[in-house]
């Protein structure tokens, strides 16, 4: 599969397949097509529609191939964002945030990842249920905001504000630190009494405009009703 992501800041990666190629996608997300392209809905089985409703995904998702030649799709963001490509190698996990799932070759596996530790999940920034990406193929994450790339050495440690881990490789490892300063930080300080502590080695991806922060951003300037 060849693919090219373009556009801002509601970007579209167009994929262009060879005949007889496939790739699916989170229901909705598909934007544009060559008219070549057959799609079919499917579950992957009640084990992985659990899986799905945990990490708030749909419980379907589409794929699409390439019949009688080479074909086209097109799939977009749901919110401003970037999109996150990765080739994923054997042996290879990405572990990332709850509904960040766009599209992918259908040779990646997607299962829910549960935090070691019940405290990261309850209080760090991306809860209990993760979604973890694993096989060999393109994958396709969706970002809030801009997205900024850091490699962990081994044993370093990135504390990040809750809501901002985007997606992380499997080798990193997360928990939950307080927050430093007394109570009267924690309270009036505007970042809450927890921070996500990622630990490498790894690659991780961070996100400046988590989704539940644009809603907040935008809520005043939603008339209500009467």
């Amino acid at each position: 599969m060849k693919y090219e992501i373009k556009g801002e800041p509601f970007p579209v990666v167009v994929c262009n397949l060879e005949a007889g190629e496939d790739v699916k996608c989170q229901r909705g997300a598909m934007a544009w097509m060559s008219p070549n392209m057959d799609m079919k809905t499917q579950t992957g089985g009640l084990g992985k529609m659990f899986g799905k409703a945990l990490t708030g995904e749909s419980l379907f998702e589409n794929v699409y191939t390439a019949n009688g030649g080479n074909g086209m799709i097109a799939f977009t963001t749901g919110v401003p964002g970037r999109i996150l490509s990765v080739d994923l190698q054997p042996g290879q996990t990405i572990v990332a945030q709850k509904r960040s799932f766009l599209a992918s070759a259908t040779t990646v596996e997607m299962e829910t990842a549960v935090t070691k530790k019940f405290g990261a999940g309850l209080l760090g920034g991306e809860g209990f249920i993760m979604q973890k990406f694993s096989g060999q193929g393109a994958l396709f994450l969706e970002i809030d905001g801009s997205m900024i790339e850091y490699t962990l050495e081994a044993g370093q440690v990135m504390l990040v504000d809750t809501g901002s881990l985007a997606a992380m490789e499997g080798s990193v490892q997360m928990d939950v630190e307080t927050v430093k300063g007394g109570l009267g930080n924690k309270l009036v300080g505007g970042e809450g009494f927890f921070n996500t502590k990622l630990t490498g080695p790894g690659k991780i991806w961070l996100q400046t405009m988590p989704v539940s922060q644009l809603a907040e951003a935008i809520k005043p300037f939603i008339p209500t009703g009467r």
